[in-house]
């Protein structure tokens, strides 16, 4: 039986999604952009919106009762490479236990033009 976890720290689903859904001890995200939730707003610059986008996929996480050491797959998507080394040192210091393994794709173009864009898949 899946359960659709919803959490007003994270943006809203802006579409026919869902923020996360678990399932058979599997907790997926949606992919989720660096909106701040509280304004609505993307921060400026690589740095802070991969820093945003974590802390998204961080509070959906836990409003499915799970961490960010339970996450065993990333996918992660960045409007350029070139923005890869910023990315992962901020992305670094979210996973300082235990990093899961991990897709990172250029895409030719974000929603609403965002510089980066993080599912997850965790377990719990």
């Amino acid at each position: 039986m899946k359960r659709v976890i919803s959490t007003n720290k994270a943006p809203a689903a802006i579409g026919p999604y869902s923020q996360c859904i678990a399932a058979g001890g599997i907790v997926i995200t949606s992919g989720q952009l660096p909106i701040d939730p509280d304004t609505g707003t993307f921060p400026q610059g690589i740095e802070a919106q991969t820093r945003q986008s974590l802390m998204n996929c961080k509070n959906v996480l836990e409003a499915a009762g799970v961490s960010m050491d339970h996450v065993i797959k990333t996918t992660v998507f960045l409007s350029d490479m070139n923005h890869f080394a910023v990315f992962n040192t901020v992305y670094a210091d979210f996973f300082a236990n235990s990093c899961p393994a991990r897709s990172a794709v250029e895409v030719a173009r974000l929603p609403k033009d965002a510089l980066v864009e993080i599912e997850c898949i965790a377990i719990g």
